[in-house]
């Protein structure tokens, strides 16, 4: 009779084709939050063109950067207390809203204030993707649904700077922001209609104001640091050391508060978790990486292969191509064994390998040669940028999934800046050296945004200078890359394998920190697809 009572209390299994339905209108939702900011980076020179405010440019990219990070744990904290689905929602109208205003802007002014409304909304985007499917989806099933994830990513990366560009000729600048409206209207109707999660009641605890202001004035704070660093202000400048001061003084008192709140926007007890604490480690370390490689690997082949910037996706579809089968295949191994520790091990030691023989290009090296090495990278990336997030997941109650979700996201979203500013300052640094060295003064910094036609006509002297400073700068970035990346394999190894959660049963593994789950079962329960 006990056997029998506990097989009822189980809870059933959403049907498969229900919860396809829903990760189609979530990968729609992960696909807008994606595409906008490579869409609109094709668009700029024209917008530039026609608003004035050169001088603003920078951030045109910096308030959506900033709002994203900042909002990011925010938003999957008021999921967790006060339910996924009505905040996913809002999150999606906030960022159609900014999407509206900044296709109608008429001033830079303007578009810099709406860009910021934008990135609030896609703050809640990426985050509310994950949270809802680790609500709906099992940790040991997620795997069959990674080739997806990283089919969207592989399909945003190579078609947004391809759709942008079509767009801005054709349409205009302005939908480059309104193209994301008809792509939220059918996310919106799909989310409304079949997302269905368990109702959940409207927490009383007092949201911790205090802590969310401090920890968005941290995030502030690091992603300017990272931005204005050795561009707009010297690294050792008094604005940059004021900031410095100012974030490490925000994120000291974020941690203090957190200790104290009643309901923290951040609950520190999910880094005690040593799994949790190690992914974070992880995911910092391949957003450091991922869009280093982003931002040089298409300026080292337009400039020094002579490739053209009009397929600037296409460059780096060895990378991303293998990135998505990788991850495809680690996905079904997951779900099929429930063994995941060999993953983050095996894409850490590729990432690094990928790095370091990226380095390795010169003058001479062919696109096939470094086609292979972008694979080499792209499959490292493909075994963590899923893994990452599950493990994670994994790894915490249900009642904290949106904390979790955020807090890896968000380090992911800091490793990106961090990669971008000190890749960036590493190679712009080498690169004036080198034409200093070789006497290239007909060409700075600035040539680095030369096309392949523009670079045919400069004389060969300095071109072939600036050429070999290209591929120095190149070199000097991801050998620095590679070492940094060594951080995230000593991570992995310490990464302990607790069996992934399935459905709850008599069986059900045990948690992340080595304790039954508590509270999933009950949750899953009431839940209807």
């Amino acid at each position: 009779m006990a056997e029998l009572k506990k097989a009822a209390d189980r809870p059933a299994e959403p049907p498969a084709r229900s919860v396809r339905v829903v990760v189609l209108a979530l990968m729609i939702t992960m696909l807008l939050a994606m595409l906008d900011n490579l869409i609109v980076g094709t668009a700029m020179p024209t917008i530039v063109g026609d608003l004035g405010g050169l001088e603003h440019l920078s951030w045109v990219v910096t308030a959506y950067t900033l709002a994203t990070a900042a909002s990011t744990p925010i938003w999957g904290k008021l999921g967790d207390l006060y339910g996924r689905k009505g905040i996913f929602l809002t999150s999606i109208v906030v960022f159609l809203i900014g999407s509206v205003l900044s296709g109608m802007a008429q001033d830079m002014g303007q578009l810099i204030g709406f860009r910021a409304v934008q990135g609030l909304g896609a703050g809640g985007l990426m985050v509310g993707v994950m949270a809802i499917l680790g609500d709906l989806v099992p940790p040991r099933e997620r795997g069959r649904y990674q080739g997806m994830m990283a089919g969207v990513m592989a399909f945003a990366m190579i078609g947004g700077p391809l759709v942008g560009g079509a767009i801005t000729d054709h349409l205009g600048w302005r939908w480059s922001f309104y193209i994301n409206l008809p792509l939220g209207a059918v996310a919106l109707a799909m989310v409304t209609v079949v997302l269905h999660l368990p109702r959940k009641e409207r927490s009383k605890a007092r949201i911790d104001y205090l802590g969310a202001a401090l920890l968005t004035v941290g995030i502030t704070a690091i992603v300017l640091v990272t931005t204005w660093g050795g561009s707009e202000y010297a690294w050792d400048s008094a604005v940059i050391m004021e900031l410095i001061a100012l974030g490490v003084a925000s994120l000291v008192g974020f941690v203090f508060v957190e200790t104290k709140a009643a309901e923290p926007i951040m609950p520190l007890h999910i880094f005690r978790n040593r799994n949790f604490s190690l992914m974070s480690v992880v995911g910092f370390m391949a957003g450091f990486v991922m869009f280093g490689a982003v931002l040089f690997l298409p300026l080292y082949q337009q400039t020094v292969q002579g490739a053209s910037a009009t397929n600037s996706g296409l460059l780096l579809l060895p990378m991303l191509l293998a990135m998505m089968i990788v991850s495809l295949v680690a996905g079904r191994v997951t779900t099929s064994t429930g063994k995941y520790k060999i993953f983050p091990i095996l894409g850490s030691v590729l990432m690094v390998a990928g790095l370091f023989l990226l380095a390795t290009m010169d003058t001479g090296t062919t696109r096939f040669t470094s086609g292979v090495y972008m694979a080499v990278l792209g499959a490292g990336m493909g075994f963590l940028m899923q893994i990452t997030m599950l493990v994670a997941q994994n790894s915490v109650e249900l009642k904290d999934m949106g904390v979790a979700s955020s807090a890896t996201t968000l380090f992911r979203t800091l490793g990106s800046s961090f990669g971008v500013a000190i890749m960036g300052a590493l190679f712009t640094g080498r690169v004036q050296d080198e034409m200093a060295a070789r006497g290239g003064g007909g060409a700075t910094e600035q040539s680095a945004q030369l096309d392949a036609s523009s670079l045919a006509k400069l004389p060969d002297a300095v071109r072939e200078a600036y050429e070999y400073a290209v591929a120095s700068g190149t070199h000097i970035a991801f050998l620095v890359g590679g070492s940094v990346a060594v951080v995230a394999l000593v991570a992995a190894l310490f990464v302990k394998e607790v069996p992934l959660r399935g459905m709850a049963g008599p069986d059900a593994p045990e948690d992340g920190d080595g304790t039954a789950p508590k509270g999933r079962a009950a949750a899953m329960e009431s839940q209807a697809v």
